[in-house]
Formats: C-alpha cells, sequence, structure tokens
C-alpha cells in the first residue's frame, strides 16, 4: 500500500535534532569543569532568589537585640554588622533584588538591542529613510557608549532617584548598545546569504525579511552574551548601592552590605564586608563561566 495514501494517518517524525543538540551539549559540558562550576554558581544563586529570603535563620531588615559586630560563630555563621543583622540571612537573601534588577534590565536590553541592531545591521547598506534611521541608530550608540559606564549609571539614577525601579531603568539603557553592536555584527553576515535573495524574490517585504529571515539567524552571538551581561549588571548595581544610590537600605543587597561593613574592617570587624564581597565575587564569575561556555558551544567554528 502507497504511504501516501490519505487514510493512513501521519506518523510524526522524532525529535532528532533536538534528541542531537541536547547530548552535544551534555558531552561539551561534561568536557569542560569551568562551564560546570558556572553552571553550579547560577543554578544556586537561582534558588536564593527564590527561597533565600525564606530559608535565613533570621530576620534580614530587622535588627537583633544587643548583637552588633558579634565576630562568626556557630550561631551566626557570618556574624553580624553594626546594625545588629545576621550577616548570613542577609546574604542569601540578597540575590533576590540583586537578581531580579540584573534579569530584568538585560532582557529589556536583550529585547531592545536585538530589535535595533536589525534595523541598523539590515537596513546600513540601504537609502533613504530606513539609511538614515540606521545611522541615527548608531551614533546614538557611540554617545551613550562614550561615557563612562558607572559614571553614566550614577547620573541616570541620580536624575530619577534611588530605587530598584530606577536602577533597572538605568541598567537597561546603558546594556542596549551593547546588543545592538553584536547583534549588528551578525545581521550584517546574515543579510548576504543567498536565502535573503530567495525570500525577495518571493515578494517578502524588507521588514518582514529583516525581522522573520534574518533576525533568527542572527540571534546566536546575542544569546551567548546574555549571562556575562547578568554578571556584569549584577557588579553594577552592587557599586551603584555601594554609592548609596542603588536599591535602599535596609533592603538586603550585596553592594549596600559592603558599604555597610567597610568601616568596620578598618577596626578589626574583617567579617562585616569580607563574605558580601566574597559572595558577589563568586556569583559574577559563574555568569562569566557561563557565557564563555556558551560562547564556545555555539560558535559553529567549534562544531565537528
Amino acid at each position: 500500500m502507497s504511504s501516501d495514501n490519505p487514510s493512513l494517518p501521519a506518523t510524526p517524525l522524532p525529535r532528532v535534532g533536538q534528541q542531537t543538540a541536547w547530548r552535544d551539549f551534555l558531552s561539551f559540558t561534561r568536557q569542560r569543569g569551568g562551564f560546570q562550576l558556572g553552571l553550579a554558581i547560577v543554578a544556586l544563586s537561582l534558588g536564593l532568589a527564590v527561597f533565600g529570603p525564606h530559608i535565613g535563620p533570621y530576620p534580614t531588615e530587622t535588627a537583633l537585640p544587643g548583637m552588633p559586630l558579634q565576630p562568626p560563630s556557630w550561631r551566626h555563621w557570618m556574624g553580624t554588622d553594626v546594625s545588629n543583622m545576621d550577616i548570613f540571612s542577609r546574604v542569601i537573601a540578597a540575590p533576590r533584588i540583586d537578581l531580579t534588577i540584573a534579569l530584568v534590565s538585560t532582557a529589556i536590553a536583550f529585547a531592545g538591542g536585538v530589535a535595533l541592531g536589525v534595523i541598523s545591521g539590515f537596513f546600513g547598506g540601504g537609502r533613504g529613510v530606513p539609511k538614515l534611521l540606521s545611522e541615527g541608530i548608531m551614533r546614538a550608540a557611540d554617545i551613550i557608549q562614550a561615557f563612562p559606564v558607572f559614571i553614566f549609571a550614577l547620573a541616570l539614577v541620580g536624575f530619577r532617584g534611588p530605587g530598584t525601579e530606577n536602577v533597572i531603568a538605568a541598567l537597561a539603557f546603558l546594556n542596549i548598545p551593547y546588543f545592538l553592536r553584536i547583534t549588528r555584527g551578525a545581521v550584517l553576515q546574515v543579510r548576504e546569504r543567498p536565502f535573503v535573495e530567495a525570500q525577495r524574490c518571493a515578494g517578502n517585504s524588507e521588514w518582514r525579511i529583516a525581522f522573520v529571515h534574518v533576525m533568527p539567524n542572527a540571534l546566536t552571538p546575542p544569546l551567548a552574551n546574555i549571562s556575562p551581561t547578568i554578571g556584569f549588571s549584577i557588579l553594577l548595581t552592587s557599586g551603584l548601592s555601594f554609592v548609596g544610590a542603588g536599591v535602599p537600605v535596609p533592603t538586603p543587597e550585596w553592594g549596600s552590605m559592603i558599604a555597610i561593613g567597610a568601616p568596620n574592617m578598618m577596626t578589626g570587624q574583617w567579617w562585616t564586608a569580607l563574605f558580601p564581597g566574597l559572595v558577589l565575587g563568586i556569583v559574577i564569575l559563574g555568569y562569566a563561566l557561563v557565557g564563555d561556555g556558551l560562547k564556545e558551544f555555539l560558535d559553529p567554528v567549534n562544531k565537528r
């Protein structure tokens, strides 16, 4: 009986491509210890962002009576700060605010940067209004990136006032040019492929070709840079909080905890700033390791 008999039920094709990609990813992960370490740190930070404020042994925003500057002990694993707060409870609760700011700002920057990068890259070689729009986007990105990042972020937050929403807006605004340039570089390569001209011959509009056909083939570089951008956003958030322009106290946040504990380190209470700073560095390292691993895994040159 012919296989194209309409009375026969259609047999779904196995997801061979997805299974192969998953096996390749697992094999890649097993061969790279740094990538494994980064994934473990990222997973732990995400877990703490969800459960951290609920598993700490002490309140995170309430002072403990008569417990200032207690050194690390079995009762207080990381000691207490000058405000009589348990440092360990605050350290494991901080990922909720730090990661929320980093993830939301990075998502906004990714969406905006990719869209602008597609427009700038695809229409950069054209004429008329699209060409002017492309040039205008790139010149605006040049102006934004001409300023030191931290100073610009400090100015933006200072203009709007400290607060979580303002920090998110500032970080998203500063990271958009980064994703814009990465996406634009990928689009400049993809737009020269033969399938783009085939879509024009099929009658598709330039905007449809740019966002439906070119953009999906240019997403690998920006996707690979999401993880290090999250780590950078966490660092910048902590820096803003350190100088008092970020998350207001007593909200548990690594940068503000370091700022509160730094003066006490000069008088011998080293634990007040050491543990928040150490955890901050480890988390940023984890996201950087994941970003490096994803860049290597998604790079077609490394495919065998």
